[in-house]
C-alpha cells in the first residue's frame, strides 16, 4: 500500500495560523500586563518613553534584567496585584511608591 503524500501547503497553512494566534496571545497578555501593574494610568507618551529608557538602560548594564526579573517575580509571587501586598521595606505598591512597576527604569535601578 502506498503513502498518503503530506499536504504541505496545508501544514504551512496550520503552522502559520498557530503563530498569527500566539502572537494575538502576547498582544493581549501584554496589555494585561500593562493594566495589572497600574502602568495603564500612564500617559502612553510616558509609557513607551519607559520602556524605551529600559532597552537602552538592559544594553549598557545587563545587570539591571536580573534587579528587574527579580522584582517582577515578587509582583507575581504576590499575586499580581498593585498596591494590595507591602513590600520588604513596609510601604505599599502603591502609585506613590517607588516600588510600582511602571516607574522608569532610571528610579527602578
Amino acid at each position: 500500500m502506498a503513502r498518503k503524500p503530506r499536504d504541505f501547503d496545508a501544514e504551512l497553512a496550520a503552522i502559520m495560523e498557530r503563530a498569527k494566534k500566539v502572537k494575538s496571545q502576547k498582544t493581549v497578555q501584554l496589555g494585561e500586563l500593562v493594566q495589572v501593574t497600574g502602568a495603564d494610568a500612564l500617559p502612553v507618551e510616558a509609557l513607551v518613553g519607559a520602556l524605551l529608557a529600559a532597552l537602552e538602560q538592559s544594553k549598557k548594564q545587563p545587570e539591571a534584567i536580573t534587579r528587574w526579573t527579580e522584582r517582577g517575580q515578587t509582583f507575581f509571587q504576590q499575586g499580581g496585584k498593585r498596591g494590595k501586598k507591602t513590600t520588604a521595606g513596609g510601604t505599599p505598591g502603591g502609585a506613590t511608591s517607588n516600588n510600582g512597576a511602571a516607574q522608569t527604569p532610571e528610579r527602578a535601578a
